[in-house]
Formats: C-alpha cells, structure tokens, sequence
C-alpha cells in the first residue's frame, strides 16, 4: 500500500479481533466511511493471510464528523468516501451517512474429502489405519508422518482426519489447524511484518488440539522457518497434541533441513503410501463413477486402469473428463470416447518394456547399456541410471527388486534413484525441467522402439 494512504487511513485504527470478527474503531465517521468503502476487502485479504480465514469487519466511528472537518481532511488528502457516486450538489455529509450494503461473511473451511470415500487397498491400508487410529485416539505416537509420490493421496487422508474431527468437534471441542508448509510460512512472514509473531505463535502452540501440515519438503533450505516449525512441535508435542505431516519425500531424503527437526520427523509413525495396483486402480474409477451417478463400462474401466498407473489425481480427472464430455455431446460412455480424452493425459504405454527405456535413455545420453550398468559414479551417467529407474517404475509394473536385478543394484538404491529424481522434477530445478523434457519425449520413442525390436 501507498505509504500516504496507509498513514492516513490504517495507522489511526484500532483493532479488536474476535473469533470470526475484527472490529475496527475509526477516529471520525468520515475515515471510517472512506475505509469501508475504498479498503473492506483489502484488509479481509490481508487479514485472512494471518488468520486463516476471512473475518467480518466491523468498523465504526470514535466520534462524529462534521461538515468542516471532513472538508478539511478532504482538502488534506485529495480523497473523498465513494468519489465516484458523488456529484458537486450533493452535501458530503449526506453522502457519508449513505446505508452500505451489508457484507457477507466468509465460509469456514469446506473439507472436500473424507474416509468414506478413500478407496483402501494394500498400497495405502497402513496410512489409513494410522490416521484412522490417531483420529480414535489408539496411536500410540503422537506424530504421524505420510509420505508418497504426488496424487497418491496424502491432502486426502489429511482432509479425512480433519474432517472426522471436525465432526466431532461439537461433542469434544477437537481445535484442527490445516495448511501447507507454504501458507504456514507466508502467515509466518505476515506475523512478523505486522509485529504479531507473538500471537501467530500463541495460534500454533496454544490453540490447536492436531495440526495437519502438508508439503514440508517445503521447508528445505528455510532456517529461521524450520526453527519455528521446530518450536511448534516441540510445544505441541509436549501438551499431548497431535500432528499429522506430508512429503512427497521421506524424513531421511529430505535436503539442507535441521538435524533437530530430521530427528523429530523421524520420531514419528511413517507410513508410505505406494502406487495402486491395477485392481485397485479400477475400484478407485468405479467409485468415483458411482459418485457421479454413472455406470462405467467394465471395458473402459480397464482401459483407463491399465494407461495411467502412476497418478490416482490424474486418473480421477481422467474419469471426469470423459464423463462430461459424454456428457455435453449427449453420448454414450464408449472405448472410443476413452481414448479420445485419454490422448490429454500421460499415459502408460503397455508396448513400453525396460528395454526399450534402456534404448531411449541411452540414445538420449550418448551412453551405451554397458555404461548404463557400470559401477560408474560420473554425474551424468547417474543421472541417466536414475532416470532409468524411475522410468521403469513409471511405465512397467516391475518392482523395486526387478528393476535392482537387471543392473546389478539393490532395491534400495533404485529407490533413492527414484526418489532423487522425484525431488527434482516436483521442484522444477533446471535438471528437473530437462527430465520432465525427456519423459514427454519418451511415447514418441516407443513406436521406433517397437519397430526395431521386431
């Protein structure tokens, strides 16, 4: 904001924050109208950033304004309330006294998912049992850290925990704060410029029963916001409060983040959530689709099932799309609707086999299979065996072992492949744009493959 205009209109307010009300007390009527009328959503906008919510605003007058007055401080400033709806004949002080039309105030939070509706299978039944135990109050730890590649369901299980709490909350009182890493840092930085950190600790420490944090890899390279982090924890942790946390990274992956606060991720219970089989795949797309009302085709199930394997987010928007699109050109849900809504996606190839990603890496890297396989530790050529790996994870249904075995390496290292790969595409560094670059590339690749493996 323009310095001028802040001096003059938000420096003589007094706040009062209530529970879903801020009242503001002007020193005259003439500011208080002109802040209602030029500032309202400015300042719910900003106030939302540090509280979560967007409040009601109240704002009143100290004192009366009198013509004289509000003339000179119109003369001072060059600003007059609703400039635009005030002609020369009409008296100012009528003007100011004009009713507003009432605001309405914002919505609570609207949890958009619950358990009901998460589908369970071997992939994810850990998570789910964890989540569904700290809810009850059975989990011994009071630290549950979910970890799993993107769309695999982590803001799901979240939004569950926090909507059964919620649930119960008029019984219990259960006080649930959910936000990601992000939005906890931006209210963090707001706190600090409007020197109410003190109270942004207190709404953190003090008056949450579960915080629900999703994306902490957020927090990497952050020192002073990985201390608070640190501090709310502890303080949590201490009163018998409980905390659920997100990655997409395990604790021991996660980069440049305090030891202390490593450890205490790490002192919880962790539950991963794999990628879904292709059973599972498919009862998440029929009960999506009895969601909406609509029976899918057994055929068209499996098509989708069978082309996207990795992403249960981009599946369920797959299965959408197809469904409006029948939909808006009043057809049938058919094979053929499938594929054409299937070519906006990134799909698995079932052609696809490790073979042909070894060929496609190696001519992409100026590599031959033997140097693939080496015990080499040369930067590019670890590059290019990680990208194999997740490659093969992506696009096969072989597992961590099968993929280990074929270039002489341990499951676990293809993991850490996978996964170093994984943090540079989800962080969108330079090396991650260029892998995200090369993925694409990989479907136009499949045909030559399959004609020169024939």
């Amino acid at each position: 904001m323009n310095p001028g205009l802040f001096t003059v209109w938000i420096k003589p307010l007094q706040a009062e924050v209530g529970q879903e009300e801020i009242k503001l007390l002007a020193p005259n009527e003439f500011v208080a109208c002109w802040v209602r009328d030029r500032l309202y959503d400015d300042i719910r906008e900003a106030a939302a950033n540090v509280l979560g919510f967007k409040p009601r605003l109240d704002i009143q007058a100290a004192l009366p304004t009198t013509q004289n007055q509000a003339s000179d401080l119109e003369t001072k400033t060059g600003l007059a309330p609703n400039d635009s709806a005030r002609t020369p004949s009409q008296p100012l002080q009528r003007q100011m006294f004009l009713p507003l039309p009432p605001k309405e105030a914002a919505p609570r939070f609207t949890w958009q998912f619950g358990f009901d509706d998460f589908v369970v299978g071997p992939c994810n039944e850990l998570a789910v049992a964890a989540s569904r135990s700290l809810c009850n109050q059975n989990m011994p730890s009071d630290l549950l850290y979910i970890s799993s590649a993107a769309g695999l369901g982590k803001t799901h299980l979240l939004q569950a925990v926090g909507s059964h709490l919620t649930d119960m909350s008029n019984r219990s009182q259960v006080r649930v704060e959910y936000l990601t890493a992000e939005e906890f840092a931006r209210q963090m930085i707001f706190a600090l410029r409007a020197k109410e950190i003190e109270r942004f600790k207190a709404r953190f420490r003090d008056n949450v029963d579960i915080l629900l944090l999703e994306d902490i890899h957020f927090f990497q390279g952050k020192e002073k916001m990985q201390d608070e982090l640190l501090a709310t924890l502890k303080a949590l942790q201490t009163k018998g409060a409980k905390v659920i946390l997100s990655s997409s990274f395990l604790p021991r992956e996660l980069k440049a983040v305090d030891s202390h606060l490593a450890s205490r991720f790490s002192s919880g219970f962790l539950a991963y959530i794999d990628r879904p089989d292709f059973d599972m795949r498919r009862r998440i797309l029929n009960k999506k689709a009895s969601s909406f009302q609509v029976l899918l085709p057994d055929n068209v199930a499996e098509l989708l099932a069978d082309r996207i394997r990795s992403d249960v987010r981009q599946l369920e928007s797959c299965l959408q799309n197809l469904i409006l699109k029948a939909k808006l050109l009043n057809r049938q849900i058919t094979l053929d609707l499938a594929w054409q809504v299937l070519a906006h996606y990134a799909t698995t190839d079932p052609n696809i086999n490790l073979d042909h990603i070894v060929d496609f890496i190696c001519n992409n890297f100026e590599l031959s299979p033997k140097q693939l396989s080496s015990k080499s530790r040369q930067r590019h050529i670890v590059i290019a065996r990680n990208t194999t790996f997740f490659m093969a994870r992506k696009y096969t249904e072989l597992s961590l072992k099968n993929i280990g075995e074929r270039f002489n390496r341990k499951h676990s290292t293809v993991l850490k492949g996978i996964t170093n790969v994984e943090r540079e595409i989800s962080l969108e560094t330079p090396l991650g744009r260029q892998l995200s670059t090369t993925m694409e590339r990989m479907h136009r690749f499949a045909p030559q493959a399959q004609a020169s493996s024939c």
